[in-house]
């Protein structure tokens, strides 16, 4: 068997489970979530880490593209991105659903 490239999809499953792989980042996206419009205020106010570090893990989310957000001083503004997250949404469903096991698998 030869050695292939890696596919686009495989390289974009691994972005995501990037940008989802820090328990600050799934605290942001359901904050996010549970807002029936654009968050308006202070994240650090709500979730325990320091404003610098927040930063970080916003970028994260935004450079993939799951949060969408504005920076009019003094304030934030920040909303899921719901197309890019239906996109991911499917992403994930059909890798999931690729990977099947096996009901008897020994070791």
């Amino acid at each position: 068997m030869s050695k292939k490239e890696l596919t686009e999809e495989q390289e974009n499953i691994a972005r995501i489970g990037k940008a989802l792989s820090h328990p600050v980042r799934i605290a942001i996206l359901q904050l996010l979530a549970r807002q029936e419009c654009c968050y308006h205020g202070d994240m650090s106010e709500v979730i325990p880490v320091a404003k610098s570090t927040l930063s970080q893990h916003l970028k994260e989310l935004k450079d993939i593209g799951l949060i969408q957000g504005t920076i009019t001083a003094p304030s934030l503004k920040y909303c899921i991105n719901q197309e890019n997250w239906e996109k991911t949404k499917m992403v994930l469903n059909d890798f999931l659903t690729e990977i099947k096991t096996q009901a008897a698998c020994q070791l």
